[in-house]
């Protein structure tokens, strides 16, 4: 005999609301076990058509709002909860709590259903609840979440109509949302001017967002202008208010200006944060001042700002890019006076500085340093210095320096091979040493291999050479 196994019927949804929550689950459980047995066609029929006039029905069941409320909330899918919303609205004598409305609209706006949010607002307007700003807050929330800024202009304008008054707090999430598009930063310029017609006055948090719109759109002169009319409106600019003018200062190349502003800020008490000192040294060093940015590193922890790793790193890569490897190194070593320890970028940068300036004996000695404290030779660092040694002619060097770095369980990157490897075969033709070469060869050489196989192997020829000869002197 074949079974057919039939479709499972839909659990109404007066069954649910009349459940205890705590059975809820349990009932929605069960139904679905005994729903998915095989049953006769025609008894399946009129069990869907039984359970639809269930639906229909209008008697009044014992329903309590926040007992909606709760199942509303446990649901997943949305078009659920909206229909469970529905079914409780069409019931006599029954007035949905707040909280139902906002927990619903809050799923659908998560979902993108906000035709269906709009609805729920008229409901509301409707039935005369007293709502709460927050609700506004969510709603622009979830518009800029789903990209929609002008669904999230328009609520702001119609707060109002909701006997609610917009706050400062909404103005300040619908400007952020505005000014991430480029399109709408002219928009929300508009809405800031004219935000007092609706009893809300800018906050400093107001002028820092659509100053950090204005500079980073080129246009200094508007940011100038919101910047100084602060002052004239009482309104106390922060850190950031400096920061946001500086960085597009530098971003103009004006560097000097963002400096004197930094005086500015000292001169009234502020105290800078890291990253506006990591915005003006990275100025400075691009704009080879280089001697201002040591200055002001150095003016740092009297200030009040302790001198961190990146601000060093970038004093040190604006030395070595200007040829001036020496005052890199000396940059390096007053760290660890100021209660900052160099890292794998500090010794990297600097190596590739001194090999680039052909100071090969000091960039070995610091290699040794950054391996003795720990950090893993840097390939980049290890074919510079590589390089350096074989183009000077000092092949034992740069044997010496591979072997180093192949004691430490490190692999040179393939560039690194291919450029010893012609050096050995000019320094040495003999038969040993076409042997290992042949074996290094078999190892399929790419554009980004680093040839570990190859490294064991010719790396204990190297070092086993290298004494040897040592031994014959």
């Amino acid at each position: 005999m074949k079974i057919t196994k039939m479709n499972r019927a839909p659990l109404p949804l007066s069954f649910l609301l009349t459940c205890s929550n705590s059975t809820v689950k349990t009932r929605i459980v069960t139904h679905s076990f005994y729903s998915s047995l095989p049953q006769h066609p025609h008894q399946n029929q009129n069990q869907n058509q039984q359970q639809k006039q269930h639906f229909n029905s209008n008697t009044p069941i014992g329903l309590s709002p926040s007992r909606v409320q709760k199942l509303i909330a446990s649901q997943t899918d949305p078009l659920l909860a909206k229909e469970i919303f529905d079914y409780a609205s069409n019931q006599p004598n029954f007035r949905h709590s707040y909280s139902s409305y906002l927990t619903l609209i809050l799923k659908l706006g998560r979902s993108n259903y906000f035709s269906l949010i709009d609805k729920l607002l008229i409901s509301l307007k409707t039935h005369h609840y007293s709502l709460p700003p927050s609700l506004f807050s969510h709603l622009i929330k979830l518009y800029g979440n789903a990209n929609l800024p002008n669904k999230a202009l328009k609520t702001f304008y119609t707060i109002m109509e909701f006997n609610c008054k917009p706050s400062v707090k909404h103005l300040n999430c619908i400007l952020e949302i505005l000014v991430s598009h480029r399109n709408y930063v002219r928009p929300a310029f508009q809405l800031f001017r004219n935000a007092h017609c609706y009893g809300v006055e800018p906050n400093t948090k107001s002028y820092n967002t659509l100053m950090r719109a204005f500079c980073f759109c080129g246009d200094l002169s508007i940011a100038y202008q919101l910047f100084n009319e602060m002052f004239k409106r009482d309104v106390v600019p922060d850190v950031e208010s400096y920061r946001i003018l500086m960085q597009g200062l530098c971003r103009k190349s004006q560097v000097n200006k963002a400096v004197d502003l930094l005086e500015d800020m000292l001169n009234k008490g502020f105290v800078p944060d890291t990253l506006s000192y990591t915005t003006l040294l990275n100025s400075l060093c691009r704009k080879k001042q280089l001697r201002e940015a040591y200055k002001l590193l150095c003016r740092m922890k009297v200030k009040g700002c302790n001198p961190d790793i990146v601000h060093y790193n970038t004093v040190i890569l604006g030395f070595c890019r200007e040829g001036r490897s020496v005052d890199a190194c000396k940059v390096l070593e007053d760290m660890a006076s100021n209660g900052c320890l160099p890292n794998l970028v500090s010794y990297r940068t600097l190596i590739n500085g001194l090999c680039d300036q052909g100071m090969f004996d000091e960039a070995k000695n610091y290699t040794e340093e950054m391996i003795s404290k720990g950090f893993s030779p840097h390939f980049s660092a290890v074919h510079a210095l590589v390089r350096g040694f074989c183009n000077v002619g000092r092949i034992e060097e740069a044997c010496g320096v591979l072997g180093e770095v192949l004691k430490h369980g490190e692999a040179p990157h393939v560039d690194t091979w291919m450029m010893i490897i012609p050096r050995i075969c000019e320094m040495d033709e003999t038969v040993r040493t076409k042997e290992v070469l042949e074996e290094v060869l078999k190892i399929e050489i790419k554009h980004d291999t680093r040839i570990v196989e190859a490294g064991v192997g010719l790396g204990d020829y190297l070092i086993r050479k290298i004494r040897a000869k040592q031994w014959r002197s």
